[in-house]
This record gives C-alpha cells, structure tokens and sequence, in this order.
C-alpha cells in the first residue's frame, strides 16, 4: 500500500504540479493505524443495514485492513484474519459498485492467510456473482477464484469458466482467459483441466476485441507449448489467412514464430540452404509471414517483425535487409521511444553483421547529437563497429565532446565498443590508448575505472609494444587513485609485467610510494609486487632490499609478514648468488638480467601453481565426494586430483561486454525451457550406486544428449560418463503420459563395433507420471584397439501398468513395450577434458615435438567462424590465449587448443583455418602434440 500510495502521488505532482508550501511533510494516511480500532470498526460487516447504506464507510475500513496486512508489526494474526474473512462474506449484500470491487481486492489479499476450508463459504458467493447480470461482478468473480480455488472445485465450476471465455462481454471474456492462464501456471492438477478448454479458448480468437484476441492467442500458445506441430500448425494458420485483428495479438504471433524458426536452426531442421527463403517449408512459410509483417500500419508490429528477424539465428544478410530498412525508417522518426527501440536492435545486429548495419552510417552520425543520451551513446558504439578507419577518427573527436555529461554507464558502454574497435582496427591502438588514458585522470565512479583499466591492460595484451607506455600511464593513475582495489589489481600486473619490459627499474619508484602513502592493503601489494621484481630481476635485488627493510616496521600484520618473509629471502638468495653486472656492454644493462633456473627465489615467487584456486577447490570438493577417495593409501598430489573442465571463456566474454552494451536481448525466452541437468549432480548419482563403485574415479562426464524430442511421450537424455576402461550410459527418463507408469525400465544399447562390450544394465524400477528417473548401461572399452567415433542403436524396454491417474492405483497387469530412440555416438572428444594452460607457448615449448603430428583438412565451411566452432567441437578441446574468437577481417586465424586425454595425458594443438575466398570453403592446418603418439593421432584424426 505504501508503494503505490507514494506512485500516486508523483503522477499526481506531475500532472498537476507540487502546490504544497516547502518544509511540509506529507504523512501516509494510514501511519498511525491501531489494529484493536481497525478490528472493532470492522465490526461494520456484519450490520447488513449499514452495509447497504454507507458503502464508504466499509471501504473505508477494508483499505485499513489492506494497510494493517502491510505492516508487520501489526498483521492480522490466523483467529483475526479468520474472523475478518468471515465478514467480509456479508458484504455481497451491497450493490455498490465501489465496495464490491475493495471486497473482490481484499478477499485476493486476505485468502493465504486464512485456512483452507474456509475458502469454500466465499465460493458461494463468487460463484452467484458469475451467473449474475452484472459483466463487472462476472469478470472479476473470475478473477478472485482462479486464486482461491483448488483442482476439485475447479471441476465444480469448469462450466462456468468456458462459457465465460465465449462471453459477449469483452470484459468477461478476457477476465477468463487471463485467469484461465494463470490456472495454466499454477500446478500440473490445473493445467490438465485448463488444456480441455481448447476448443472455447479458438473460439475466443474469432471475437472482433483485440484484448480479446490477445489474451486467447496467449492461452493457446501456453496449451500448445509442449506440442511444436500443434505450435507449427498455430503459426501457420493465423500467419496465412489473416484473422487477427489485435496488433498485440499479432506480436505475440511474431514472437511465437520466430522461436519456432530458431528451434528449427538449432534441431537441424533447416534444410540444406543458408538463407531462410531457401529453407524448410515451415522455415519459409515463418519468414514470409515476419516479412509480411514489415509493412503493416501499425509500429508496434513492424519494429517486432524487424527485431524478430534482425535476432534469428544463422540469417543471412539478404534476409536481413528488409529488417534494417524499417529500422532505417524508425531512426528518422519523431518519437524518442521508436527511435531509441530501432537503434537498440541495430547496435545488437551490428555485432555479428557490421557490413549489413554500414548502410545505415549516415542515419547513425545524424543520431550521435540527439538530445536523449541512451540514443547518441547507442549511436556511437554502433558506428564504432560500422564506421570505416577514416570516420572512426572523426568520431573519437565527437566523443571527447560530451563524453563528460554521459553518466557512468553510457561511458562504460563507450569504453567496450572502443574495445572491441581496436581489434578491428589495429592502426587505432596508439590513438584508443591515448583517449583512454586520457579518460582514466578524469571523474568518474569505480565502476568506470574499473572498466576503463580492464579495457586498457586488454589493449595492451593484444600490442605487446605499447606495454612500457600503458605501465606508466597506469603508474600515473595509481599515484591519485581512490579505489584500493583497482590499486591492487595494477600492482599485481605490474609486478608480473614490469619485470618483462626494457627498463624494469623505472617503475620500482611508483611502486614503493604505495608502501609510503596508502593504506595496509595497497602497502600489502606493493610489497608482493617489489618481491617480484627481485626473483625476476638479479641486478635489482639489493636496491629493493633497500627499500623492503622499512616494510619490517609495518603496523599491519600483512604487510610486515610479506616484507619480512621478502627481506629474508633476498638475504639469502644475495648471499648466494651475489649479481655480477656485464661490462662489455654498456647499451643493455638489463640484457642478462635474468635468474638461473636454480635461483630458490624466483622458483619459489616466480612460478605459477598448476591450477587456479577456484579449479583447486573444485577438484578437492569433487576428491573428498568420491566414496574410495579418503580410503586410498596413495599420496594427494596435483595429479592425483580429478579433472576440473573449463568453460569457454572466449565467447562468453564478448556476449557478456554486449549484453551490457543493449541490455538482454533474449527475444525468444517467451516460456521457461527445460532447465539442463547439472553434470556434478549427475556424478553425485552415480557415486551412489554401489555396483559402480569397483569403477574407479569419473575421468569426465559430457552435458546431457537428448535422444527423444521434447514433447514426446516419454523423454530421454542420455549423460556419458568416462571412466580409464568403461563408459557409463546415464539415461535420464521422464514419463510424460498420465495414466502410465513405467517399471523396469532399461535402454538396451547395440554396435557393430567391436571397441566396445556391454557389460551391465541397471534399470530404474518404477516411473510415475511426471517423475524423472535414471538408468545405466555399463560399457567395456577394449583397450588393444584405438578410439574412434562410434554409433549406437538405442532402445528403450519397459513394462506398462495402466493407473489411476487420481488415486494412483493399479488398473492393470504389467505388459512389455518398447520405444525407439535415436541412436548415440561415443567420439573421442568424449575422452578430452577441456582444461586450458596458462601459458599455452611455453607449454607447447615444452611439450616437444617428439610425438607431434601434422594433418592439413579442407573443410566445407562458409565462413572462418562456423569453421573455428566445428572444429573445437571435433577435438573436444579448450581454446587458449582468446583465439576461440575470429578476429575480423577475414585473415588466417591462429586456433590454440588443450586439454587432458583420459589417463592424465595432456595434448595441445595449434591450428591455423584460412577462408578460400575463391574457391569457397576453409583450410586448416594443424599440429597436435602429447606425451603419446597414438594420442597425438587420434586427436589429429577427430577432423577426419
């Protein structure tokens, strides 16, 4: 009550204006409530004479008790909140209008708080107010029931709700979908009920209303939702004879159409030809019908038609340029709202489809000086992936301009864009740096700072010779830096960076005026950063001892522990291994400057662990889960602990910087999908089945592979679990048909291979509709042949018992069925664990070329990108160093890879995919090396 009394009084104080003289405090009509007061006014409900006569006097109280319910302190208790439901019951003696609207809002309000049984004496009433003349009492009569009613009284008043939905009354029709679709929602008991009004709810789509037509179009979708040909059909039919009427109604069809066209990309349904004209049938008759949609009357469709098509997955440029032509259109236009909603699709186009977007450059430079600042900053990030080299110069001049009056995250946005456009354009680097650096000494929250160092260290990675120009103007920043932990995190990097540059004793001054100046955290890391310095840097160790000497009087224990355990170690290396400087040569007095590879301390500061502390601490959770790990006698090392796969980083970490560039952009999310099963949940499963324990470890476990549609009657997905000498099937089944229930059920598994045996099946005993239940087939992997890709033919064997689907009971004697399912294919990517390297070229240095193995492919891909994905995919293996990424511009792309093969065997691989512009297709290239090399082979051998 609060929230929406304080939203009425600003709408009120602008539309009206704030007329109140200053230094009044308005006070909440209903601060200084007493519940007892309230209780005892309530007393009014049972008076029929007063109820009838002074109407306002009851509402009156119901808003107190609606307020007494928002306080905490003084909420109607189980007994109160009873006795005040059972009064307001009476109140339906009243014909007011107004009161009978405050009682249909309260008894919504107050019906949780009251026992179950006694819903059913405001039924009654609800339920004459449904039959009744009056469409206000109808419409909202069924509104308060879908909220208080269960399954059975459902049942009871089923007939009244679908003659409702073909009520005359647009009011009373649309009060009976919306409440049928929350019933829809609510528990599988409803749903099976509502799912019987299809035939009313179709009807409902022929009324002449469009709020009508737009809340049945809605019910039948969320009906249909598990059947794709029941929503194919639904598409096909109101995209072709154009029966709808409702603009609302119609984006909804545009909506529901293009998630039908993206599950068909993405299931492999699309047909042989990259553009969507050239598709399957449904491919096409969808895109004709979004592209009909473009020249309707109203905005509202055409800008979703647009988006739609602007979102779809795999689209080829052709079928995009009617989509960007109404967007062009929309960019001109008058309103702020249609100009911010087509540039907002046209900056999220341009990421994967920059020269599609070009054409619309001059209607973009025009909106760089639009007054609303979402609309310019959208702008010009777009043009900062469009522009050509030359214009993106003039550009930076305009950003500098008002680049001061954005707020933070509109500068942020700018920042990323900047980013990404110095990949694009690598002659830009000096300048982008400059601007940034620039930037960074102005105001500006943490944030934004942060954001502008990540972006520069970004650019400094990807221009190695730009690197002792970026550590001064970072040292620069730190000197005025407010955040300490922006000022920790440039320490750390300078303390890994410096070391590595020309002159390494330049930065050592900044360094310690963090030990001088700051606070016990910024001093902490600047002495950890010194220490680096040292192990990395023998001819500095004496001065930065020097230096370390005062940390030893440190206040804080952090501080003083690192410098004293610093000091002694420079004692003693110093001691030992005195440096002795090269005389010979007075132009490069850091040309030797490097430790020996038996220097204790820069092994002991210099090198990196084997893993992060993130992947540590899951592969420790994941060793002390395992039931033999507390048991065996052998020692706990690195090698010894599972495997702990990364994700893909890569790509991940653009979709994440554009994401806060636009916002979400998940056009299809119209229904909740079926969330994946977790692989560590699935490990936790099969730990748990005794007979699989004499198995060993999990080396890895792949995501969940369905082998049945989503919307068939029995749904199964299959996990493959991989062991050193077996891979376990985990086949997790769902039973979808209600008065069924499945017992013994297994799914038999056949090859003609010969690198595989079945060596047991573990059946899951019983499935009740709607449960999901797991089953296990257990393969015996003949280790004196080499892996490759092998089919499986699968089949899943059960026994039917027909059941009540009310009570459950048994209504007959098990019968044997079975049910095909797609086959399933084990590769040997399935063995490679995606785990990346640190260092992927000293790896690689190291690695050897002893077992290295050189293949060249060509591969009938249309472009670098879709080769790149295919062929991480094929291996199985993590991209390094952020080439999972294709740069643009069409040049040879340099692909890093690695992993561990099953056994504990690292493998790296370095490709190089190269786009025949002439003659179509790509190139690849590829080197594989391993400590085995019949692993190195089989890895090479995956692309084949």
């Amino acid at each position: 009550m609060g929230d929406i009394f304080e939203e009425v009084t600003k709408g009120l104080t602008e539309l009206f204006g704030d007329d109140d003289p200053k230094g009044v405090e308005r006070i909440h009509p209903y601060t200084n409530l007493e519940k007892a007061k309230v209780l005892q006014d309530a007393r009014i409900f049972h008076d029929d004479h007063l109820v009838r006569e002074d109407p306002q006097k009851c509402c009156l109280v119901l808003a107190q008790l609606m307020a007494l319910m928002q306080d905490t302190n003084q909420a109607l208790q189980g007994d109160e909140a009873t006795e005040i439901f059972f009064g307001v019951t009476k109140l339906f003696v009243s014909n007011d209008l107004f009161l009978r609207r405050m009682t249909y809002l309260f008894i919504k309000e107050i019906y949780e708080r009251c026992d179950s049984s006694d819903v059913i004496i405001v039924t009654s009433c609800l339920t004459k107010d449904m039959t009744c003349d009056v469409d206000l009492y109808r419409a909202n009569s069924l509104r308060v029931l879908c909220r208080i009613i269960d399954s059975a009284m459902l049942s009871a008043v089923e007939r009244y709700f679908k003659a409702a939905i073909v009520d005359n009354s647009s009011l009373v029709s649309s009060s009976a979908l919306v409440s049928a679709s929350h019933l829809l929602a609510s528990s599988s008991e409803f749903a099976s009920i509502v799912k019987r009004w299809i035939g009313e709810t179709q009807e409902a789509l022929k009324s002449r209303d469009a709020m009508v037509q737009f809340h049945a179009i809605q019910l039948l979708y969320q009906i249909k939702a598990s059947d794709r040909l029941g929503i194919s059909k639904l598409v096909q039919q109101f995209g072709q004879n154009k029966g709808l009427r409702s603009p609302l109604a119609i984006v909804c069809l545009i909506r529901y159409t293009a998630k039908l066209l993206h599950d068909e990309v993405l299931r492999g349904r699309g047909g042989d030809g990259g553009s969507y004209v050239d598709g399957s049938s449904t491919m096409r008759g969808g895109y004709k019908f979004l592209e009909s949609c473009l020249t309707n009357k109203h905005e509202m469709i055409v800008y979703e038609a647009a988006r739609a098509i602007c979102y779809l997955p795999r689209v080829e440029v052709q079928d995009l340029r009617p989509a960007i032509s109404a967007l062009q259109l929309f960019m001109s236009s008058r309103r702020p709202t249609v100009r911010h909603a087509s540039i907002r699709t046209i900056a999220v186009l341009a990421n994967n489809h920059p020269r599609a977007v070009s054409m619309c450059n001059q209607d973009l430079e025009a909106l760089v000086a639009d007054s609303n600042r979402s609309i310019a900053t959208l702008a010009i990030t777009t043009l900062l992936k469009t522009g050509s080299e030359h214009s993106i110069e003039r550009l930076l001049g305009h950003i500098s301009v008002f680049m001061n009056d954005l707020s933070d995250e509109f500068k942020i946005t700018v920042v990323k864009s900047m980013q990404r456009l110095c990949f694009t354009y690598p002659s830009l680097h000096t300048r982008v740096v400059g601007f940034l650096s620039d930037t960074l000494r102005e105001e500006g929250g943490y944030e934004y700072k942060k954001s502008l160092v990540g972006t520069i260290v970004s650019l400094m990675k990807g221009a190695p010779e730009t690197i002792d120009q970026t550590l001064l103007q970072l040292c620069e920043f730190i000197e005025d830096c407010e955040y300490t932990s922006l000022s920790t995190d440039i320490l750390e990097l300078l303390g890994e960076t410096g070391p590595e540059t020309k002159e390494p004793a330049r930065y050592i001054r900044f360094i310690y005026n963090r030990i001088i100046l700051e606070n016990s955290m910024v001093r902490s890391a600047a002495i950890s950063s010194l220490t680096k310095f040292a192990a990395a840097c023998p001819s500095l160790r004496p001065s930065i001892l020097t230096l370390l000497h005062s940390s030893l009087r440190d206040e804080d224990d952090e501080a003083r522990d690192r410098g004293s355990l610093a000091v002694k170690m420079l004692e003693d290396v110093i001691a030992k291994r005195p440096y002795t400087p090269r005389l010979d040569d007075d132009d490069a007095p850091y040309a030797d400057d490097k430790p020996g590879a038996d220097d204790e301390m820069a092994c002991a500061v210099l090198e990196a662990m084997p893993v992060s502390f993130a992947k540590l601490e899951k592969s420790m959770k994941a060793f002390i889960a395992s039931p033999q790990s507390m048991q065996t006698p052998e020692e706990l090392t690195f090698a010894s602990l599972p495997i702990i796969e990364d994700d893909s980083p890569d790509v991940a970490a653009d979709e994440d910087m554009e994401a806060d560039i636009v916002g979400e952009v998940d056009l299809l999310a119209l229904s909740p999908e079926k969330e994946k099963n977790d692989v560590t949940d699935a490990i936790s499963a099969l730990q748990e089945i005794p007979e699989l324990a004499s198995l060993g470890r999990v080396f890895r476990s792949t995501r969940p592979a369905p082998l049945t549609e989503s919307e068939t009657e029995y749904v199964v997905e299959c996990i493959k679990h991989i062991f050193d000498d077996h891979v376990v099937l985990q086949f997790i089944v769902q039973n979808t048909i209600e008065d069924q229930r499945l017992d013994n059920v297994i799914v038999a598994v056949d090859t003609d291979s010969s690198l595989f045996e079945v060596a047991g099946e573990i059946a899951a005993e019983k499935i009740k509709y709607g449960d999901t239940a797991n089953c296990f087939t257990v393969l015996q992997l003949n280790t004196d042949e080499s892996l490759a890709s092998c089919r499986f033919s699968c089949e899943l064997k059960f026994s039917i018992v027909q059941v009540d689907p009310a009570t459950g009971e048994e209504e007959s004697e098990p019968y044997e069925e079975e049910y095909p399912l797609e086959d399933l294919e084990i590769s040997t990517a399935d063995f490679m664990a995606k785990v990346a390297v640190p260092d992927f070229r000293k790896a690689w240095e190291s690695m050897g070329n002893a077992h290295e193995v050189l293949e060249k492919y060509g591969l009938q891909y249309r472009n670098q990108e879709d080769a790149v994905s295919a062929v991480v995919d094929f291996l199985g293996m993590q991209p390094c160093d952020g080439t999972g990424k294709v740069k643009a511009g069409g040049k040879p792309h340099m692909l890093h890879l690695s992993g561990v093969f099953v056994g504990g065997r690292s493998v790296l691989a370095r490709s190089q995919v190269v786009l025949q512009k002439e003659s179509g297709g790509v190139i690849l290239k590829i080197a594989v090396r391993s400590e085995d090399e019949g692993v190195s082979r089989m890895v090479a051998d995956c692309i084949s």
